[in-house]
């Protein structure tokens, strides 16, 4: 990005006010993610620290979803925004660049695209690929190093004892999955997760892309305020629901149903969400239809808010 937060972070901490203001954030950011109650004049030191750093590049620095320090960028962005998350889970703002912003890979998936599409390749007939466009797009995966890596790693990860609680390394399968979506060109990923299917074959196929039975089930259904207090106290999984809320943003005035216009950006920020403990993932396999693995069952008060949640994801016009 133009104003990386790494880069902003270094410049602030070099300049003795700036420095000082920074730290000040730092503990106000901690105490929000050890959900220590902040009494009155701390709130409000908290909000002027945020004020007076002004015009300051921190307050207006961003992320890149493929850059080296992810992590600790989105770290430095929280700090500065720490107040932004206030007791309701609608973030405002994403860390991330505007995708127009970011470079896009030339690669060379119209050229393996058109191999898979000869009739013979290896001298054999690649059956079932006219008919199951997600066989057909795995394939093409398949013929680039890099897609064919990646994707081997978090299938073998995610596949791992993946059924029964105690093997599968959720964690693990979840780092691999964001790894795949974040360094393999959007050309094959794309067409991976979301191949037109017109039969439930080439449907659960699209469906255990994410290896759902690790990265997405579990033995039963946590509810979705859980889910979401686990996410949010994640800089990744927080970065990337924010990102979502601002690309997805639904409106019923729209013809479209998006605010932003811009599905492509919000099927980028659901890919997004894909590996993270707030991870979606198609509900059928006859269906586009998507959810979260969790229930508003027993959310007592707060069910109105836990079904804000689950339909973020299930009845999205513009997602």
């Amino acid at each position: 990005p133009r104003n990386d937060c790494v880069v902003a972070e270094q410049m602030c901490l070099s300049d003795s006010t700036c420095n000082a203001t920074y730290r000040t954030l730092e503990n106000c950011a901690l105490a929000k993610t050890r959900l220590l109650p902040l009494d009155h004049d701390s709130r409000v030191r908290c909000l002027n620290a945020e004020l007076d750093l002004g015009n300051s590049s921190l307050l207006h620095c961003k992320c890149h979803r493929r850059m080296k320090r992810q992590e600790h960028c989105l770290r430095i962005f929280w700090t500065v925004h720490s107040s932004m998350t206030d007791g309701y889970f609608s973030l405002e703002t994403s860390p991330y660049e505007n995708p127009a912003n970011e470079e896009h890979w030339k690669t060379d998936y119209n050229k393996l695209a058109a191999l898979v599409s000869g009739k013979n390749w290896n001298g054999s007939q690649l059956a079932g690929d006219a008919t199951n466009p997600c066989l057909k797009a795995t394939h093409i995966c398949n013929l680039s190093k890099k897609c064919f890596r990646l994707r081997t790693d978090y299938a073998s990860i995610c596949t791992k004892g993946a059924g029964s609680e105690d093997v599968c390394d959720r964690r693990k399968c979840h780092r691999g999955l964001r790894n795949f979506f974040e360094k393999v060109p959007e050309d094959f990923t794309k067409r991976i997760l979301f191949c037109p299917c017109q039969d439930e074959f080439c449907g659960e196929r699209r469906r255990k892309t994410i290896v759902p039975d690790c990265s997405f089930q579990y033995n039963t259904k946590p509810n979705c305020l859980w889910l979401l207090d686990s996410c949010l106290e994640d800089h990744i999984c927080k970065s990337r629901l924010a990102d979502f809320q601002q690309n997805c943003q639904p409106a019923d005035m729209s013809p479209d149903g998006c605010s932003l216009h811009n599905h492509a950006a919000c099927l980028q920020a659901y890919m997004g969400m894909i590996g993270t403990p707030m991870t979606p993932n198609y509900v059928s396999n006859s269906s586009v239809e998507v959810s979260l693995w969790c229930t508003c069952e027993s959310s007592g008060n707060q069910k109105e808010k836990c079904d804000q949640i689950l339909s973020m994801f299930e009845s999205n016009k513009c997602l």
